[in-house]
């Protein structure tokens, strides 16, 4: 039977992106997962958390993590500690690291896109990141649309384009490992 380990990848990735980067607050921290997971899908066709996201105001939350945010279950407190932070006008959450990241349970591309983010938004906070995580005609905009799908699961499937020239394959791929999954959970 395989085992899954989206739980450690997310607390690995949290460790991973708040050791890389600068000013890593919730909501960084949450644009770095979102786009981690997505792109991983578009390539793959599995998500590199397992999280659901979900269509709010503020862009694509990963649910699970932010109803956790205020109350970390022990393995997530133990790995990383939420600071408040004074910036200009508002107080941030600051993310930090408090164990050292453990790359066990990650592929080759899964740290190879986690190094990529990581160097292209460093130095950012997460207002810049909006261009991203909003994109027009992205997975996000798409379920969002204009506020009428608020709440709504947003489907990985949607980081697939269609004129991917592997979009059939990666489809194909993302069926394989929902049934596997789905074999397991019986």
């Amino acid at each position: 039977m395989l085992r899954s380990h989206d739980r450690e990848k997310l607390i690995n990735a949290a460790i991973y992106f708040a050791h890389h980067t600068e000013h890593c607050g919730k909501i960084k921290l949450i644009k770095l997962l979102y786009l981690l997971d997505f792109e991983h899908f578009r390539q793959t066709g599995r998500s590199v958390t397992g999280m659901e996201y979900r269509a709010m105001k503020m862009g694509p939350v990963p649910m699970e993590l932010y109803q956790e945010w205020d109350a970390p279950e022990p393995d997530f407190a133990q790995a990383v500690e939420i600071v408040p932070e004074q910036a200009i006008d508002y107080v941030r959450e600051a993310v930090r690291p408090k164990q050292p990241f453990d790359d066990s349970h990650f592929t080759r591309r899964e740290l190879r896109l986690m190094q990529q983010l990581a160097e292209r938004f460093r130095a950012d906070y997460a207002k810049p990141m909006i261009n991203i995580t909003h994109a027009e005609r992205g997975p996000w905009s798409a379920i969002w649309d204009d506020g009428r799908g608020n709440l709504a699961r947003i489907p990985y499937a949607l980081a697939i384009r269609e004129d991917d020239p592997h979009a059939e394959i990666v489809r194909e791929a993302a069926a394989e490992h929902e049934s596997i999954r789905l074999a397991q959970l019986h």
